[in-house]
């Protein structure tokens, strides 16, 4: 908790409300005085499950506060939640069931926009049971670790530190590919993420260097190096989709990119094509547009963006159809991809 306008009072009334199992609430304040939050806080403090936890790095990033908590955490399982978000009742008894139950290591909570959208990552296939292939069930797309996550097995797991955004992948990566039962608690009261903060760190603007300064990072890790090349392709066909294409997104409207966001780009989409092993065969037309047009610095920056907005259309024909035929039923080709997304909705 970093930002005493954060409606944080509302995040831990939403943990404590009708919740049955044993837990406890760190509020970790973070680089900013108590007083404030207290009060926003109120009578809550007055719950023993309620405590205040100080911690000044002096870093922007959640991943020092996120430690923080979980180096101070002693239950079976933590969870970790933004201060502007929400839980609808029931959930954390259910997710706790669903963990007993399917004796499961890690639970993956349903997350819905409060406006009302359920978000559809993981895209994982329809079951009841756990989680039997974190590939075939494209995990990699679920970048937040909401839910559970069990202190046995992932006792010493931390967030990255030292970069901006981001902090999440290689710690929710190392849990789904760690070969631990899993479970997706698509039929529980869902986690709500609220927009009404005043900002939230994943989408200010920064440069294309600090944006994705975590994507090296990752992919020179020894853990990453060690996962079977299955499991690695996986996780970086969702690095270009979603960060290094996201990167270009967030800065749509542009109309000259600096020197330095443009190397940065094309640098980290060398490094996510040469580690990827060829998996850029699975991206639709529009997509390996934009991805050539990363990897050349003459295009210029106005087509870059323009690229950008285009393969947004997904049910355009060259959104849906890959460019090389022999990508075009594979798991993550365009048209297998958009099915299983539409069955999440279901």
């Amino acid at each position: 908790m970093h930002d005493p306008r954060r409606r944080v009072e509302r995040a831990v009334a939403s943990a404590l409300r009708g919740t049955q199992a044993k837990l406890r609430v760190t509020v970790v304040i973070h680089n900013t005085e108590q007083g404030p939050i207290a009060h926003r806080l109120g009578s809550l403090l007055e719950d023993h499950r309620v405590r205040l936890l100080q911690h000044s790095d002096g870093v922007p990033s959640p991943a020092g506060p996120f430690n923080a908590g979980l180096e101070a955490a002693t239950a079976q399982f933590t969870s970790v939640m933004g201060s502007d978000d929400e839980l609808s009742p029931g959930a954390i008894d259910a997710w706790v069931g669903l963990a007993d139950r399917l004796s499961a290591s890690a639970v993956l909570a349903r997350v819905r926009l409060a406006q009302g959208a359920y978000v559809s990552t993981p895209v994982a296939r329809p079951c009841r049971g756990p989680l039997r292939d974190p590939v075939l069930d494209r995990l990699s797309y679920r970048s937040a670790p909401l839910g559970l996550v069990s202190r046995r097995e992932f006792a010493e797991l931390r967030f990255t530190e030292g970069v901006s955004v981001g902090e999440d992948v290689a710690y929710v990566s190392r849990v789904w590919f760690s070969g631990e039962r899993l479970a997706y608690a698509r039929r529980t009261p869902p986690y709500l993420v609220h927009a009404d903060a005043a900002e939230r760190s994943s989408l200010s603007s920064r440069p294309v260097a600090d944006e994705l300064a975590f994507v090296p990072r990752l992919l020179d890790a020894k853990w990453f190096a060690e996962l079977e090349e299955r499991s690695r392709q996986s996780v970086i066909v969702k690095l270009m989709r979603v960060n290094l294409f996201g990167a270009v997104w967030n800065r749509r409207t542009c109309l000259k990119w600096s020197a330095s966001d443009r190397d940065h780009l094309g640098a980290v989409g060398r490094r996510l094509v040469q580690d990827g092993g060829g998996i850029e065969q699975v991206f639709s037309h529009r997509d390996r547009q934009l991805l050539d047009a990363i990897l050349d610095a003459s295009v210029p920056d106005s087509r870059l963006c323009e690229l950008s907005r285009l393969r947004r259309k997904f049910w355009h024909p060259s959104a849906l159809l890959t460019r090389d035929l022999s990508g075009m039923l594979h798991r993550e080709a365009p048209l297998r991809f958009a099915a299983a997304s539409t069955l999440q909705r279901l």
